[in-house]
């Protein structure tokens, strides 16, 4: 529960938590938003790190401090390739020790299945993750396991990344201190997370009316 708590805390209040830090680091803030993309794009285990919303509050604590919004940008974007560059690589070399012959779920024919439809639909797919939080972690690692060639996957990668980049950090750099965004910064926010796991919830609930 404590956990949960924290999390809540630092969700609700991130624009406090993330502005506290530029005040305790400087330039070093850089290097933590750096650090906090990476591995919510890189490492399939840290999913629930924040994504779409970091990118807004940055954006907008940016213009309130009157700093170029274009290191921050470029910071993130190399930050994305770098995570998304581990994920997939670790998807191609190791997913397969993920694979048993008789396992329900990860088998060969889901192996097989995942490559049919990354050689279909893997450029879209790679865009459209992007911006859907949970499954932005797991897109990278799938496309690997998927054998999706790595230049076309690193070609939409780096055009996912610039559209979520320039979408959501000039966004908030733009808007975020608007008055009425600015007064109810903590519901924008909130949003903001919802808004990004609509996509996850409505696929979660068809799946659950197939199976009923």
């Amino acid at each position: 529960m404590d956990l949960l708590a924290a999390l809540w805390d630092l969700v609700a209040h991130l624009d406090r938590h993330l502005g506290e830090l530029m005040r305790q680091y400087g330039g070093w803030i850089y290097g933590i938003i750096f650090g906090i993309v990476f591995c919510e794009t890189g490492l399939v285990v840290t999913p629930f790190l924040p994504g779409d919303s970091l990118l807004f509050v940055a954006g907008a604590l940016w213009a309130a401090t009157g700093r170029d919004p274009l290191p921050l940008a470029v910071t993130i974007v190399a930050a994305a390739f770098c995570g998304d560059n581990l994920n997939y690589f670790f998807g191609r070399f190791a997913g397969l020790r993920f694979f048993k012959p008789d396992s329900r779920l990860l088998n060969r024919r889901a192996l097989e299945r995942t490559q049919r439809f990354y050689a279909r639909h893997g450029g879209k797919t790679v865009i459209m993750a992007r911006f859907v939080p949970l499954v932005r972690s797991f897109a990278p690692f799938v496309a690997g396991l998927g054998q999706m060639p790595y230049a076309r996957y690193i070609a939409f990668s780096i055009a996912a990344s610039l559209l979520w980049v320039g979408l959501l950090v000039y966004a908030g750099f733009f808007f975020g201190n608007v008055p009425l965004v600015k007064n109810n910064f903590s519901l924008v926010v909130l949003a903001i997370i919802v808004i990004s796991l609509a996509p996850v919830a409505i696929e979660f609930l068809r799946a659950h009316l197939r199976r009923g």
